[in-house]
C-alpha cells in the first residue's frame, strides 16, 4: 500500500490555512463525490488535521478500488485528493487445464470474473484454489504460473497450468486391523485401491484424491464406531508416492479395543410435549445391542425432526456417552433443549422468472404466521419438485429472531414448453412425421396444454389436451382431450375418435383422487394388408360385428400417492396408484377395468458418493366381462412402458386355425415388472444412462399364459426440447412368431 501526502506549498501557507476551505476528488470513477465525503469524514470548515487526512487515506485504501493516492493542498487552503484506480481484469484465459467453454464457470469457482479490479493478493488466492481444485481430481505437484498482460485501460490474466501426474493408489495397509474386514474399511474411504473395471461409472479407478486424505484416518475410525468399538484409534495415514511411476501405498495404524453394547437410551431435559414413548419405539439403537454411531446419529437426527415438528426450529439435541470400560458397555442420553417456538414470517420466492409466485407459493406448506415444522418444510421442497417446473428447488431457513424464520424458496426453472417437428424410422412405424405445441406451464400459471400430430406409414394421430392441476388455486383440477387415432395394425385397420374430461382433488400432500369419462367411436375393418410393412403371413384376426364398430362410454375413479421429489428424474419416493373404470353407461362395451401401479425410487449417492439411481416398477390390469369386450379393448404387451425389446401391442394371447395361422384373441390380465439402474453420462448436458430389465404376463384366464423378458439400455436425456428417451432394448429367448424391436424412443415423458 502507498500513501503519500504532499504539500504543494509551504509550511507558512499552511499555518495561514486554519481551516479547509475546498476539497475536491480526481481520478474517482468507482465512488461518487458523496460517498468519497462520507469516507473521508472531513468536511470544509474543520480545522486542517494531518492526523484525520491520513486517516482518510486509510479508508480509501480499504475500499479495494484504488492503487494510488495523492493528497494536495492548494494555496487557499483547499484539499485535492487524486486517485489511479486499480486496473480492470478484462481478459481471463487458462491454458493446460478446461475447455474454452468452461473457463467462465472454472473462473468464478475460484473467485474470478471479466470486470473484477486487479489485486495481486485475490490472485494469489485464486491460484492456490485452482491448484487445489486440480490436486483433488488427484494430480500430484501441480504448478500454475499467472501471466500478467498490461492493455490500454485494463490488464489480461493468463493462467498457465502444468497438473503434474496424476497417482494411482497400489495398496492401502491396515496395521492392527484384525476383528473388522479391512474391505469394509477401505470402503469408507476417500482414497481407495483400483477396483475390479474401476474405469466402469461408479466403480473406484484408485486415482487420489488429496485433499480427503487427512480425512481418511476419521472415516475409518468411523467404521469401527459403526460396529461398536468406541476404543478403536486409526493414525492418520502416511503415504508413499513413487516418483518414477506416481504409484502410491497407504499406510495406517490401528489400535481395536473390543465392541460395546448398549445397557440404555434416555432422553433427558426439554422433553414435556414429546411423546416419549412412541418416539422410543423409532429409535435404531437399541438396548442390549451392539452400540453403532451411525444409527445413533440417525435417532438423534429423528428426534430433532420430532422437535421441530412442533415448531422449535432452533431446538438443539446433544448426545452423550457414558462408557463403562469394564463391562465394555455404553450408556447413550440425549439432552433436548428445544428453545422457544418458531413462527414463520415470510415465504420469500426467487429464481422464478416465468412461474407466477403463487404457483409456487400453492405448494409451500407453510405461510407467515403458522408454526413452523421441518416436516412440512420438506414435504414442500419435494412437492414442488414433483411438478416439473424446475431444475432444483431448494428453502433455505433464514432467523429473524429467537422466534421468527423467513423461509427462502430458491428455484431454477427448467424449459416446460417446447415446439417441435422431426421426422424419423423406426423398426415398427417405418418413417416417421411428427410436430407438437406443448407447455407443462402455460404463462407461468402452471397450466398443462399440448396440441400434436404425428403421421407415419401405419397411423395418424392427432391431440389436443389441457388440464390445470389447481383451479383458483384450490385443490380442485379439471382437465379435458381430444383426439383421432388411425392405426393399422397387422390385419385390421382402425379408426378411433373421443373425448374426455376429468376432475380431481389433492386429498392430502401425497394423495390424489380423480374421477373421469371418456367417450370414444371405434371403427375396425378387416383387411387384406398385403402391402402393409407390418402384415406376415403368421398373423391375422377375425372380427365379429361388435368389435369392427363400436362405442365406449367409461366412467373411473382413482388414485394416486406420489411421494417422489422430482417431475422427471426422481430420486427418492414412491408411487403407488390405481383406478377402477366401469364401461356400460351407454355404448356398446360393458367391463370392468382395474388397474394398479407401484413405483419406488431410490438414489444411493449419499450411501456411495455417486449418482446411482434404483427403480422399481410393476403395472398391472385386470378386465372383466360384464356383457362384451371387443378385441381392441383388450389388453397387448410389447414397447415402451411394457415389455421392451418386443414391438408395441405384439405380446397378446392367440389361438391357431388349421392352417397354423395366429388369431388375436386380446388379454384380460397383465402384469408388468421393470427393474432399472440409471447412472449419470454427462451432467452438463443432462444425459443418464439407465439398463433395464422387464419381466411381463399376460392371459386371458390367468396373469401368466405367456410370460416374456427385455433387457437393454436407454439414454435419458433432458433437452431444451424436453425430455427424449430412446431406447435399445432386446428381446430374452424369442420365440420363431414373436416380433422384437431393437430402438424405440419417446419425448415427454418422466423417466
Amino acid at each position: 500500500m502507498k500513501k503519500l501526502f504532499t504539500l504543494s506549498v509551504g509550511l507558512s501557507s499552511i499555518l495561514l490555512a486554519q481551516n479547509i476551505t475546498s476539497i475536491k476528488y480526481n481520478g474517482l470513477l468507482h465512488l461518487s463525490e458523496d460517498v468519497a465525503n462520507e469516507v473521508a469524514k472531513i468536511h470544509v470548515g474543520d480545522p486542517f488535521d494531518i492526523m484525520k487526512i491520513d486517516e482518510s487515506i486509510k479508508k480509501f485504501y480499504e475500499q479495494g478500488y484504488f492503487s494510488d493516492i495523492v493528497v494536495s493542498v492548494t494555496p487557499e487552503g483547499g484539499l485535492v485528493y487524486t486517485f489511479k484506480e486499480k486496473s480492470s481484469i478484462s481478459k481471463l484465459q487458462m491454458n493446460g487445464y478446461s475447455s474454452d467453454n468452461e473457463q467462465e464457470a472454472l473462473f468464478i469457482s475460484i473467485g474470478l470474473r471479466k470486470g473484477d479490479l486487479y489485486d495481486a493478493r485475490k490472485i494469489e488466492q485464486a491460484k492456490k484454489k485452482l491448484i487445489k481444485k486440480i490436486e483433488a481430481e488427484g494430480y500430484y505437484d501441480t504448478i500454475v504460473e499467472v501471466e500478467v498482460e498490461p492493455k490500454e485501460d485494463s490488464i489480461a490474466l493468463i493462467f498457465n497450468v502444468n497438473k503434474g501426474e496424476k497417482i494411482y493408489i497400489d495398496k492401502i495397509d491396515f496395521a492392527g486391523a484384525k476383528k473388522l474386514d479391512t474391505d469394509d474399511l477401505e470402503s469408507a474411504l476417500a482414497n481407495r485401491e483400483k477396483d475390479f473395471m474401476g474405469w466402469f461409472p461408479g466403480l473406484n479407478d484408485g486415482v487420489a484424491h488429496l485433499d480427503q486424505l487427512q480425512y481418511d484416518g476419521m472415516r475409518a475410525k468411523d467404521v469401527y464406531m459403526q460396529h461398536g468399538y468406541l476404543d478403536a484409534d486409526v493414525s492418520d495415514p502416511l503415504m508413499r508416492v513413487d516418483e518414477g511411476s506416481y504409484k502410491a501405498d497407504i499406510s495406517y495404524q490401528v489400535q481395536e479395543g473390543e465392541p460395546y453394547r448398549v445397557s440404555s437410551v434416555s432422553i433427558v431435559g426439554d422433553v414435556d410435549s414429546l411423546d416419549l414413548e412412541e418416539i422410543r419405539e423409532n429409535l435404531q439403537v437399541i438396548e442390549g445391542k451392539t452400540f453403532n454411531i451411525s444409527k445413533a446419529r440417525k435417532d438423534k437426527a429423528y428426534i430433532k425432526e420430532q422437535i421441530a415438528n412442533q415448531g422449535y426450529a432452533y431446538a438443539r439435541v446433544v448426545e452423550g456417552f457414558q462408557k463403562n470400560k469394564k463391562e465394555h458397555t455404553v450408556s447413550l442420553q440425549y439432552r433436548v433443549q428445544k428453545g422457544k417456538k418458531v413462527y414463520i414470517n415470510d415465504v420469500i420466492i426467487s429464481g422464478n422468472h416465468t412461474t407466477k409466485d403463487r404457483v409456487i407459493r400453492r405448494d409451500v406448506y407453510l405461510a407467515p404466521g403458522d408454526l413452523f415444522s421441518l416436516s412440512e418444510l420438506r414435504e414442500s421442497q419435494n412437492t414442488l419438485g414433483r411438478r416439473g417446473y424446475f431444475e432444483d428447488v431448494n428453502i433455505e431457513q433464514e432467523r429473524v429472531d429467537d422466534q421468527h424464520i423467513n423461509l427462502l424458496v430458491k428455484v431454477k426453472e427448467t424449459p416446460t414448453g417446447s415446439i417441435q417437428a422431426g421426422g424419423g424410422y423406426g423398426s415398427y412405424q417405418g418413417a416417421m412425421i411428427s410436430a407438437s405445441v406443448s407447455d407443462r406451464n402455460v404463462l407461468g400459471s402452471g397450466i398443462n396444454a399440448a396440441i400434436s400430430f404425428d403421421f407415419s406409414k401405419i397411423s395418424k394421430n392427432y391431440s389436443l389436451s389441457f388440464n390445470n392441476p389447481r383451479i383458483w388455486d384450490s385443490d380442485y383440477s379439471f382437465g379435458a382431450n381430444l383426439y383421432r387415432n388411425d392405426f393399422q395394425y397387422r390385419t385390421y385397420d382402425q379408426k378411433s375418435v373421443g373425448a374426455g374430461v376429468n376432475v380431481g382433488k389433492q386429498l392430502t400432500h401425497n394423495l390424489f383422487g380423480s374421477l373421469s369419462y371418456q367417450y370414444s367411436k371405434i371403427e375396425a375393418t378387416e383387411v387384406d394388408n398385403s402391402d402393409n410393412v407390418l402384415a406376415t403371413e403368421d398373423y391375422y384376426s377375425i372380427f365379429s360385428p361388435e368389435d369392427s364398430n363400436y362405442i365406449k362410454s367409461m366412467f373411473a375413479v382413482g388414485l394416486n400417492y406420489d411421494s417422489t421429489d422430482d417431475f422427471y428424474v426422481p430420486r427418492k419416493g414412491i408411487i403407488l396408484g390405481g383406478t377402477l373404470g366401469y364401461a356400460g353407461v351407454g355404448g356398446d362395451q360393458k367391463f370392468i377395468e382395474t388397474t394398479g401401479r407401484f413405483g419406488l425410487y431410490y438414489g444411493l449417492e449419499d450411501v456411495i458418493d455417486y449418482d446411482l439411481i434404483l427403480r422399481y416398477k410393476v403395472r398391472g390390469t385386470v378386465l372383466s366381462d360384464r356383457g362384451g369386450i371387443a378385441i381392441p379393448e383388450k389388453l397387448y404387451m410389447g414397447g415402451i412402458g411394457s415389455v421392451r425389446g418386443y414391438e408395441p401391442y405384439s405380446i397378446t394371447p392367440f389361438t391357431l386355425d388349421e392352417n397354423g395361422k395366429r388369431k388375436l384373441n386380446g388379454g384380460t390380465k397383465s402384469l408388468v415388472n421393470s427393474v432399472e439402474a440409471s447412472i449419470p453420462l454427462s451432467k452438463a448436458a443432462k444425459m443418464r444412462l439407465a439398463f433395464f430389465y422387464d419381466y411381463g404376463m399376460i392371459g386371458q384366464n390367468s396373469f401368466n399364459e405367456i410370460t416374456k423378458e427385455g433387457y437393454g439400455v436407454s439414454l435419458e436425456w433432458i433437452s431444451p426440447m424436453g425430455p427424449i428417451n430412446l431406447v435399445f432394448g432386446r428381446a430374452r429367448n424369442p420365440e420363431a412368431l414373436d416380433r422384437t424391436s431393437n430402438f424405440e424412443f419417446t419425448m415427454g415423458q418422466k423417466f
